[in-house]
């Protein structure tokens, strides 16, 4: 008898929408940046930056995420909880190793400084 497996391939593209999607779940995420920090800490400039890179590894994907948290977020516990709920998500979905889930806080929300600017 034949053994029928099939093999899944999953979209680099794809694969960013699901890290999107779960690392906005957590509490305290207000978005992905928009822009990718260099590593000296300046905003690369970048036509189309969804605020997630994957890169897959001998059959194993890692994954960065640049959120924006709000003002008052305990910032290590959201970051902790987006490398769960991310690698999580992914695993789940694909069956593929997650090896690495690097979180960089790109940006902090305050919605007080924004409404003032509105008026």
């Amino acid at each position: 008898m034949q053994d029928n497996k099939t093999e899944l391939n999953v979209s680099t593209a794809v694969l960013e929408k699901m890290a999107q999607i779960a690392a906005c779940e957590i509490e305290g995420v207000t978005g992905l940046s928009k822009r990718a920090i260099d590593i000296k800490g300046t905003f690369k400039q970048k036509s189309v930056f969804k605020g997630v890179k994957v890169e897959s590894k001998n059959g194993a994907i890692e994954i960065t995420v640049y959120i924006c948290v709000d003002k008052n977020a305990k910032v290590r516990e959201v970051a902790e909880a987006v490398q769960a709920n991310v690698k999580d998500k992914i695993q789940t979905m694909t069956g593929t190793a997650v090896t690495r889930v690097n979180v960089s806080i790109a940006d902090i929300h305050f919605a007080d400084a924004e409404k003032g600017e509105e008026e």
